[in-house]
């Protein structure tokens, strides 16, 4: 018996690779709903200040208390991105997003 190692030759470790079909750079389509509770393979990173932390944490709270829904932050948090998305499509110019942005 052989104490070769056997090894992937260099086309192996090199070959080509079909990568996924990236779709049109035009407007990518926007779902009907917040992706609500699944796996997620896309991550952000945002910063907030410390009063911001604390109040999506007490809406996370009252959310629980006052209406049922045991969500965590980043539910709260993609259905707020979800609802001014909505709003900045149906509203435009009109849309609080558009509106509080131009704010500052």
């Amino acid at each position: 018996m052989s104490r070769r190692v056997n090894l992937p030759s260099a086309d192996e470790l090199f070959r080509r690779t079909r990568f996924p079909e990236v779709p049109d750079a035009g407007v990518a389509p926007r779902p009907d709903t917040p992706s609500g509770r699944v796996r997620h393979d896309e991550k952000i990173t945002i910063y907030v200040t410390q009063d911001e932390l604390l109040a999506l944490e007490q809406t996370r709270l009252a959310l629980r208390a006052n209406h049922g829904l045991a969500v965590d932050r980043g539910r709260v948090v993609r259905a707020a991105i979800h609802l001014a998305v909505q709003d900045v499509d149906e509203r435009g110019d009109e849309s609080a997003l558009v509106r509080r942005l131009r704010e500052k």
